[in-house]
C-alpha cells in the first residue's frame, strides 16, 4: 500500500507514471546571495548495508527503550496503550524516518546540508548541532553511572543490599522490612540502593545551589566514557561500522538472558499482568496520545541528525523504504519486549517484600538505578545479573552517544570543507571539549543541572525542527518533486498514502505534539526537591538557544541577500545544488530532471489543447 515499484528512472527517459504537476522545482536551481560547501565525493561509505541497519538499530534503541517505555506503558492504559503507540508508529514515526534516510542517502551530507533544500531554514541545522551538543554532554554522564555501578561488584556482597553501610543513614529500611511498616511511597524512608545510589555514587549535595566538589570516582567514569567514545568513532564510519556489531547487538543478547531469567522468578507474571493489562477507558485520555506520539518521536530519533548523518553514507541505490519499516519496527519491538522484562523482575520484588507492584514501579533513572538493582540483589547470583544488567544499559548508551557525535563532526565538516583534511583533529578537540562541558555534571550537584537539561534542552526543540523538516520536504521543496527523487534514487515510486502523511498527517501530529509539550510541561523536581526560579530559566534559555537559531538564520539570510524582499524570500525557498554527491548520479539526474520537465511540458500542452477543443 505504502509503495510502487516501476523500472529505474536512471534506465531511460521518464514513462508516463513520471508525471509531476508543472511546478518543478529545478534541483540545480542557484540562488542569488545563497552559497553552499562543495560536497565531498569521496565522504566515504558504509562497508556494507548491515553496519547502517546496526547502527541505527544502536542509535534508536537506547536507555528510553528500558527505563521509560514500560512505565509509560503500563501508566498510560496496559496493553491499550498499544493502539495509539503503534498508530503514531505508522502515521509519524516511520514516514519521519524514511524522509529522513531519504534527505541524507540522496545528498550525502550531514544535518546543516540537507537544509539545501529551502535554504532560509538552515537555521535548524544549527539548532540541530546545538540540540546534540548539550544532550551528548549530559548524556555521557549517564552512561557513566553503570559503569560506577561495575566497579562496584568487586565484593563479597552487593554494597546495595543491606542497610550496614557508612553511607546509609537512619532512613535506610531493607526491602524485606518495607512491608510491615506503615508508610506511603516518598515518606522518608529510603531503600539500601536508594541511599546507595544518591549517598554513594552520586554523593548528592542538597540542591542545584549546592554543586560542591567534583565526585572523583564519577569523574573517572567519565573519562572512560569518553575515551571509549573517542576510540569508536577515531576514524570515523570506519570504526563505527565495525564497533556496531558488538555494541548494538549484544545489549539484545543480554535483554533476552534478563528476560529468561525474569520470567522464571515467582511473582513475575504478577508483574507482567499488571503491565500489559488493557485499561480500554484509558484511550479516551488525550494525555495518552500525547505520551504515545513523544515516546515514539523520542525512541525513533528523528530531527536529532543521527539518522540523516548515517543514511548520508548509504550507497545510492540503497533500499531505504525497506530500512524505514525495519529499523523503527526492530526499536519499538525492543521497547515492548524490555517492558516484559522490567516488570518480571519488578513483580518478583513485590512477591519478596509484600509491596504492590504499582509501589515499585517508577522510570527514568529510578528505575535503572535503584528500583531495578534492588531486585537483582534479592536473586540467587546477583553479581552476574547486576554485571549483565549495567553491561547492556552502558552499551545501549554508548553508541547513541558515538552516532550523536558523529553527526555533529561531519555536519561541520560538511560545512567548513577546509576541515576535511583535519578530521582527526577535529574529532579529538569535540570529544575533549564536550568533556569539558560534561564535568560539571560529576560535581555533587551534578544531578540536578543534569535531570534540568534533559527536562528542558530538547524535548520542544526536536519536535519544532522536525516540523521545520517536514513543511520543507512536503510544502516548499514539494512532495511531488520528493517522491520523484525517491524513484530516481531507488526505483521505487512511494504510494498516496506516503504522500498524505508527509503533507498533512505527519505535520498535524507534530503541531499536535509541539502545543501539548507546551501544556503538559510542569515545573522540574528532583527526588522531591523543588527547583529554584533561576534553575527553571536557565533550563528554558536552553531549550531557546537551539530555537532561535531558525528565525536567527532567516533573518540573517534575508538582510544579506540583495533585491526585494518578496524576491530574496522566494530565492531563499528554492533548493540549492540538491543533487547526488556522485558526479555519474549527479549527470543521471539531470537528464532526468530534463526529461520530467519536457514530461510536464507536453503533458500542459494536451491539457491546453483540449480545453481549446472544448471552446
Amino acid at each position: 500500500m505504502f509503495s510502487r515499484s516501476n523500472s529505474h528512472p536512471g534506465n531511460g527517459p521518464a514513462d508516463a507514471y513520471t508525471q509531476v504537476p508543472t511546478n518543478i522545482t529545478s534541483a540545480k536551481s542557484i540562488n542569488a546571495g545563497t552559497r553552499t560547501a562543495a560536497r565531498d565525493a569521496n565522504r566515504g561509505q558504509w562497508a556494507s548495508k548491515t553496519e547502517f541497519m546496526l547502527s541505527c538499530i544502536g542509535y534508536a534503541v537506547g536507555i528510553g527503550n528500558v527505563w521509560r517505555f514500560p512505565y509509560l506503558c503500563y501508566r498510560s492504559g496496559g496493553g491499550a496503550f498499544l493502539v495509539p503507540y503503534l498508530l503514531m508508529l505508522f502515521l509519524c514515526g516511520i514516514p519521519l524516518f524514511f524522509m529522513e534516510i531519504v534527505m541524507g542517502q540522496f545528498s550525502s551530507v550531514g544535518c546543516i546540508g540537507v537544509f539545501r533544500l529551502a535554504p532560509l531554514f538552515k537555521g535548524a541545522g544549527f539548532a540541530i548541532v546545538i540540540v546534540n551538543i548539550i544532550c551528548t554532554c549530559y548524556y555521557s554522564v549517564i552512561i557513566a553511572y553503570p559503569i560506577m555501578f561495575l566497579s562496584k561488584l568487586f565484593s563479597l556482597k552487593l554494597p546495595w543490599i543491606d542497610c550496614q553501610n557508612a553511607w546509609n543513614t537512619d532512613h535506610c529500611v531493607e526491602v524485606m522490612d518495607l512491608a510491615q511498616r506503615n508508610f506511603t511511597h516518598h515518606t522518608g524512608f529510603r531503600t539500601p540502593a536508594d541511599e546507595f545510589f544518591h549517598f554513594e555514587i552520586l554523593k548528592i549535595s542538597g540542591s542545584i545551589e549546592e554543586l560542591g566538589d567534583l565526585v572523583w570516582p564519577l569523574f573517572y567514569c567519565l573519562i572512560f566514557v569518553w575515551l571509549s567514545v573517542y576510540v569508536c568513532i577515531i576514524r570515523g564510519i570506519k570504526t563505527v561500522g565495525k564497533v556496531v556489531y558488538f555494541t548494538a547487538s549484544f545489549p539484545f543478547f543480554i535483554l533476552f538472558v534478563l528476560f529468561i531469567r525474569g520470567v522464571t522468578l515467582p511473582g513475575a507474571w504478577k508483574g507482567i499482568l499488571f503491565y500489559i493489562k488493557p485499561e480500554w477507558s484509558r484511550l479516551l485520555d488525550l494525555k495518552v496520545w500525547a505520551d504515545a506520539a513523544i515516546q515514539i518521536f523520542f525512541s525513533l530519533g528523528p530531527g536529532w541528525g543521527g539518522i540523516v548523518n548515517m543514511a548520508s553514507f548509504n550507497n545510492f541505490r540503497n533500499n531505504a523504504r525497506g530500512d524505514a519499516f525495519v529499523i523503527p519496527i526492530v526499536n519499538c519491538a525492543t521497547s515492548i519486549f524490555a517492558g516484559f522484562v522490567v516488570f518480571s523482575v519488578l513483580g518478583f520484588l513485590s512477591h519478596q517484600s509484600g509491596i504492590p507492584v504499582a509501589t515499585v514501579a517508577t522510570s527514568g533513572p529510578g528505575l535503572a538505578f535503584v528500583t531495578y538493582p534492588q531486585a537483582i540483589a534479592m536473586l540467587p547470583m546477583p553479581h552476574l545479573w547486576a554485571a549483565l544488567f549495567f553491561l547492556m544499559l552502558f552499551l545501549l548508551g554508548l553508541d547513541s552517544v558515538f552516532v550523536q557525535i558523529e553527526a555533529i563532526i561531519s555536519s561541520i565538516i560538511d560545512e567548513i570543507p577546509k576541515l576535511r583534511q583535519h578530521k582527526a583533529l577535529v574529532t579529538l578537540g569535540s570529544v575533549i571539549i564536550m568533556f569539558l562541558m560534561s564535568i560539571i555534571m560529576v560535581t555533587r550537584g551534578g544531578i540536578f543541572i543534569l535531570q534540568l537539561f534533559d527536562w528542558y534542552s530538547a524535548s520542544i526543540s526536536v519536535i519544532l525542527i522536525c516540523i521545520s523538516e517536514v513543511v520543507m520536504v512536503a510544502w516548499i521543496y514539494g512532495v511531488d518533486n520528493f517522491i520523484a527523487d525517491i524513484y530516481f534514487m531507488i526505483g521505487k515510486r512511494p504510494g498516496i498514502v506516503w504522500k498524505y502523511c508527509w503533507t498533512y498527517v505527519t505535520p498535524v501530529i507534530l503541531i499536535g505534539m509541539f502545543f501539548t509539550s507546551i501544556i503538559f510541561n510542569r515545573d522540574i523536581t528532583y527526588n522531591g526537591i523543588i527547583y529554584p526560579r533561576w534553575a527553571i530559566a536557565l533550563g528554558w534559555l536552553s531549550c531557546a538557544i537551539s530555537i532561535a537559531c531558525i528565525p536567527a538564520y532567516m533573518i540573517y539570510a534575508l538582510v544579506r541577500s540583495q533585491g526585494t524582499l518578496v524576491k530574496t524570500v522566494r530565492r531563499q525557498l528554492q533548493a540549492v545544488d540538491w543533487t547526488p554527491a556522485n558526479e555519474e548520479y549527479r549527470l543521471e539526474y539531470e537528464e532526468y530532471q530534463r526529461s520530467r520537465k519536457l514530461t510536464s511540458e507536453l503533458h500542459k500542452s494536451r491539457v491546453e489543447s483540449m480545453a481549446k477543443a472544448r471552446v
